[in-house]
């Protein structure tokens, strides 16, 4: 038995790759969930997560000949579903606003509630955020993207992924003052 990570489920990437669609019908649902949830933290929208899913297991069914177990299925299919949710929100024009264009602000914010906040108010102040400041905090805080990989993915400057970042995070502190 194969433990490596990797090769987890390798019959079933096997199968789907050679079209036995009971094979993909089982990734697909041992997947699912997960890939959701990711849609829900990106999109804030049931209807585009659910959409945006379904695109993604598309692409990855349609290219899963370029899946070489270099990485686990799961994290190859993870960032085909962050990848297709960049692309909704670029359909909608949710863009960053550029390093050069504002005033920097990097130092630490403190809030003496930092440590301590509720879940469900850190929830409540991340959906009042602007979809760019929350695109940012979930692919950096949630799904553990480098400020470099996030450049990547949305077309910009790692300078401008930590700027954005940063805030991100003093525009979220400052909601979740008033929650």
């Amino acid at each position: 038995m194969e433990t490596n990570i990797r090769f987890k489920h390798r019959e079933l990437i096997e199968g789907s790759k050679s079209g036995n669609r009971e094979a993909q019908y089982k990734l697909y649902h041992l997947y699912v969930g997960a890939m959701f949830n990711i849609g829900m933290r990106m999109l804030y929208s049931r209807e585009d997560a659910e959409d945006v899913v379904q695109e993604s297991f598309v692409d990855a069914f349609g290219n899963l000949g370029k899946f070489k177990y270099d990485s686990s299925f799961g994290y190859w299919l993870k960032r085909i579903v962050i990848h297709n949710c960049i692309n909704h929100l670029k359909k909608q024009k949710v863009e960053t606003t550029p390093f050069e264009n504002h005033e920097l602000h990097l130092h630490k914010v403190e809030d003496p509630q930092e440590g301590t906040m509720d879940i469900q108010k850190i929830k409540k102040g991340m959906e009042m955020l602007p979809k760019g400041y929350k695109q940012i905090i979930v692919l950096y805080l949630i799904e553990g993207y480098t400020h470099d990989e996030i450049a990547g993915f949305l077309s910009i400057s790692p300078s401008t992924s930590k700027s954005q970042y940063h805030r991100a995070k003093k525009k979220l502190l400052d909601l979740l003052k008033d929650l």
